[in-house]
């Protein structure tokens, strides 16, 4: 029998320990202290430190801190532009208000007009953005000289469209005094048809997204190639959200771009901006395949940051097998943001899914209506899906400051310019430590005080870290992790490639050293054909149809009003089995609809308007078999392997939950077709010798094994940059190709992409992190905080939290160095959490 758990960012955080609760703690972080009360220069605004303090002051409030970081302000330090920068360009900054840039703004600047590609690696709200425009508009004015008054022309991608369609603003607004010499504008899908034609023919700045590059300019380069001819820059906004599989896509996609660029004679510089990330030039060169020099000294000035980590309390309620159950990170957070609006706060709660983006508007709109109804409409939702026009909408009103309060997805999380927070909620660990401080850096923009509030859900690693505030903010942000020679990312671009040009020898060393093996496989797949020299596309349809860069696995499912016809929105192909099945509540624009049918063929899913008091959480089987091991080391007895796998998954029912208190109501079958998936992971086994030693019996091993296989899932994303439902899982107690117990972790992608393998490196940290948060849970027997998943298709059942430790603690007796804490021993650094922390409990 296999009990398994699969990718969904539905989690929600580990069970309570006994910590006394901390309201103004000394900081952990050795760099930020903070021994002096908090305080605000802005009249008539509250320091941050006096808003937590009202937060705080309610009913049992206070105890739910559990830890409070102060970062105190830093001055800045001004440098000049290079003197090669128009004199327009400098006039047109000082209209805008910027005497001087800060040094890393200058230095960015000089690299750019040097030749050099560039990545400015700073914090939030830096001014990364000028580092890249200055140079840019300067050349760009340049290039208006030329007789076509397009001698010089520059392409931007961003992440998403907000973000595009933000700075497209901001570039309006600053290059104003320029006149027509520069002339901006957004070219994405919502982009209407008679724009696109003047926008390739005259625009020198063009503002898009990397899928519409990889379906739209790349495929249809003869009509861009008087932009391409000019390209002297190419900017790359946010670059460190360029992760996992999607990352890997965008690598290829710039690669494409860079071969088409040589063969229209020009070869742009690449400026890249990131959030703070660790070695940011290593990961700006695999994404661009350029060498790239790394500015990370951030010279600008910070206000006070007052950090808050915050712990839901425990409730009446009882959960699977009577566990204790955590009041929701989603409740929680809505109550916030409404005190927060009450008070005049301008704020924003990040929440990692689409569906908890509504439901904390929905909430926070029900309580300020009780309070002043005209409160209630200054509350809104922000999430992807929504049409364009409602999209557009939203930002207008947050910008004017017509909305005080905002419950939004990452796609606000993204360098949008939302000056003039106050305070920022973060529902739930968002998966990566570059993540929060970018969602908490959204609040105090103009360099004035803020408040970031981090609130636990009910899982293992948000727990973990509300009690180990080390972990957030004595640790350096992650690696990016992405890998663009998986055959499964780089064979369909390949594909693209020789149909926007054939392919040649030359070409090959572009792509990796992965390219020259997979072309004989596209030729036997009838994909390419060889003539003399190059690789030619060989099909009617568009080979850039052959993958989604997002790896969200086909077209989109359209969500439709059943009694209207109305499209309300879109869902991911790949979310489509766990969001919209039969069944499902789904919400939009603050209106709660349950799913009638969907249909998976034609990709629709009918929908009727209700008001259910609970809400839906899919759960799924697993079986796994492996296809290859690549790598394999002894730990003791046991082994830890990395190889090939097959995944195959269904989802089989869903549980109705109440919305407030998350108690579950029941479980309702589904008939969904399985899907396959050939991927990467890690996996180790355990032997008989290990398993006496643990003292576990037959009658609790499958329980000990499914304990640490969720526990060990939920604890990934402190290790590798990935988000939890990039990752899913297995445990069987007699796997039929290892023959032994054995608990697998794989990369919820095909193909794979690079999270179990940095799993595999850092399996010693991993696992003993894992460890200390099963022990160090109040809990007797296992809750949602240490060892049960909402996601277990096998209804967390069986479940043995005390055999995990054991079984754990023995595992771990054998383990060898990590790879990764080598590397960082030998530099001198601190490394992951390696060893069983002395304070924790023994194992029972």
């Amino acid at each position: 029998m296999a009990f398994n758990h699969l990718p969904a960012g539905v989690h929600d955080a580990l069970a309570p320990l006994s910590v006394t609760p901390v309201t103004h703690s000394v900081p952990m972080a050795k760099n930020h202290r903070s021994d002096g009360p908090p305080t605000d220069t802005r009249s008539g605004t509250a320091a941050p430190g006096d808003v937590l303090d009202r937060l705080a002051s309610g009913p049992s409030r206070a105890s739910r801190i559990t830890h409070t970081e102060h970062l105190p302000p830093r001055a800045g330090r001004h440098a000049v532009w290079p003197d090669r920068i128009r004199a327009e360009v400098l006039a047109a900054v000082r209209a805008a208000g910027i005497e001087h840039p800060w040094a890393h703004q200058a230095r960015a600047a000089e690299h750019a007009l040097d030749g050099d590609s560039v990545v400015v690696a700073t914090g939030t709200a830096s001014g990364k953005s000028l580092s890249y425009l200055v140079p840019v508009l300067s050349t760009l004015l340049d290039g208006a000289e030329a007789p076509n008054g397009r001698g010089a022309t520059a392409l931007y991608l961003a992440p998403t469209k907000a973000l595009a369609a933000d700075q497209c603003r901001s570039v309006k607004e600053l290059s104003q005094p320029l006149g027509h010499s520069v002339r901006a504008a957004v070219h994405d899908g919502d982009t209407p048809f008679e724009e696109r034609e003047w926008i390739r023919q005259y625009a020198n700045y063009v503002l898009t997204n990397p899928d519409m590059l990889h379906r739209g300019i790349l495929p249809s380069h003869p009509r861009w190639s008087s932009f391409l001819k000019a390209l002297k820059y190419v900017v790359i906004d946010e670059c460190h959200t360029y992760r996992g599989v999607f990352g890997s896509h965008v690598a290829q996609v710039l690669r494409r771009l860079r071969r088409l660029c040589a063969r229209y004679g020009a070869s742009p510089v690449f400026l890249l901006a990131s959030a703070t990330a660790a070695e940011p030039a290593v990961a700006a060169r695999r994404l661009t395949g350029l060498p790239v020099v790394e500015v990370a000294d951030d010279a600008s000035p910070r206000g006070e940051l007052v950090f808050a980590l915050w712990e839901p309390p425990l409730t009446e309620l009882h959960g699977e097998k009577g566990a204790p159950v955590r009041r929701t990170a989603t409740a929680e957070a809505a109550d916030l943001l409404t005190d927060l609006t009450v008070q005049g706060v301008r704020s924003v709660a990040f929440v990692r899914s689409r569906r908890g983006a509504e439901l904390i508007s929905v909430i926070a709109q029900e309580r300020l209506a009780e309070v002043d109804r005209s409160l209630a409409r200054r509350v809104a939702a922000y999430r992807g899906g929504y049409l364009p026009e409602e999209r557009r909408a939203l930002e207008r009103a947050l910008h004017s400051g017509e909305l005080l309060g905002l419950a939004a997805t990452n796609a606000l999380e993204l360098g949008m310019d939302v000056s003039g927070l106050d305070a920022v909620i973060i529902a739930g660990y968002p998966g990566t430590r570059a993540s929060l401080w970018q969602q908490a850096g959204r609040a105090g923009r103009s360099g004035q005080g803020a408040l970031a509030v981090l609130v636990a859900r009910d899982d293992p690693l948000d727990t973990f870290l509300v009690h180990h505030p080390e972990a957030l903010f004595d640790r350096p942000v992650e690696s990016t992790v992405l890998d663009p020679d998986n055959p499964y990312v780089l064979a369909p671009h390949l594909c693209a490639a020789a149909e926007e040009l054939p392919l040649t020898e030359d070409d090959l060393a572009l792509f990796g050293p992965a390219a020259g093996e997979l072309l004989p496989q596209l030729e036997a797949a009838k994909l390419l054909r060889r003539r003399t020299r190059a690789w030619h596309w060989t099909r009617r349809e568009r080979a850039a149809d052959l993958t989604d860069i997002r790896g969200e696995g086909g077209r989109p499912v359209q969500v439709v009003e059943a009694g209207t016809g109305r499209l309300l929105g879109t869902v991911d192909a790949g979310a489509a089995h766990t969001s919209v099945h039969e069944g499902a509540v789904h919400l939009h624009q603050g209106r709660t609809y349950v799913v009638r049918s969907l249909d998976l063929e034609d990709s629709v899913a009918l929908v009727e308007q209700a008001s259910p008091s609970w809400t839906t959480v899919a759960r799924d089987t697993t079986s796994i078999s492996v296809l290859e091991t690549d790598t394999e080391i002894p730990w003791g007895d046991g082994r830890l392997c990395f190889g090939s796998v097959e995944v195959t998954n269904q989802v089989v029912s869903f549980l109705r939950r109440r919305v407030i208190t998350g108690e579950v109501l029941g479980e309702t079958k589904l008939d969904l077709p399985p899907r396959t998936l050939r991927t990467r992971a890690v996996w180790w086994t355990v032997t008989e010798d290990q398993l006496d030693r643990a003292r576990i019996n037959p009658e609790i091993l499958g329980g000990a094994l499914h304990a640490a296989e969720h526990a060990s899932i939920g604890m990934l994303p402190l290790f590798a940059t990935c988000d939890r439902w990039d990752i899913g899982g297995v445990s069987i107690p007699l796997h039929p190709d290892t023959l032994l117990p054995t608990v697998f972790v794989y990369d919820g992608h095909p193909g794979g992409a690079g999270f179990a393998e940095r799993a595999f490196h850092t399996a010693r940290s991993w696992l003993t992190a894992t460890r200390q948060a099963i022990a160090s849970c109040e809990c007797e027997t296992g809750c949602p905080s240490c060892i049960q998943s909402p996601k277990c298709g096998n209804g967390n059942d069986p479940l043995h939290k005390r055999g995990a430790v054991r079984l754990l603690d023995v595992l771990l007796e054998g383990a060898p160095e990590d790879k990764a804490e080598k590397a960082q021993a030998s530099e001198g650094e601190d490394g992951p959490i390696s060893a069983p922390d002395p304070q924790a409990p023994p194992a029972p």
